[in-house]
């Protein structure tokens, strides 16, 4: 007996990208910071702070939205999906309560 885990994988791959794609606005305001952190250093530290921080900000985003999406699927893939596939003869089914 093996777990599929279909939608928790489905859930963190959308969950992903569209933590990414919300990044966007994030980034912009992750750059902001980062290039006032690196105003410090001058403008090569601000063109780099600025960088820094939307690089940042778009990988805590997609974290968080492959996170968030992964916990969701979890959850449907308990209570709603057959997410059991048994190895011997390749059916699936749920396990119940017990």
């Amino acid at each position: 007996m093996e777990p599929r885990h279909v939608a928790r994988r489905i859930g963190g791959a959308v969950g992903a990208a569209a933590g990414a794609t919300s990044a966007i606005g994030i980034a912009l305001s992750g750059a902001e910071a980062g290039a006032a952190a690196g105003l410090l250093a001058g403008p090569i530290g601000s063109a780099c702070g600025g960088i820094a921080g939307a690089i940042l900000a778009g990988l805590v985003a997609g974290a968080a939205g492959c996170a968030t999406g992964a916990a969701c699927g979890e959850a449907i893939d308990q209570k709603v999906l057959n997410n059991w596939r048994c190895l011997a003869c390749g059916r699936t089914f749920t396990l119940g309560p017990r």
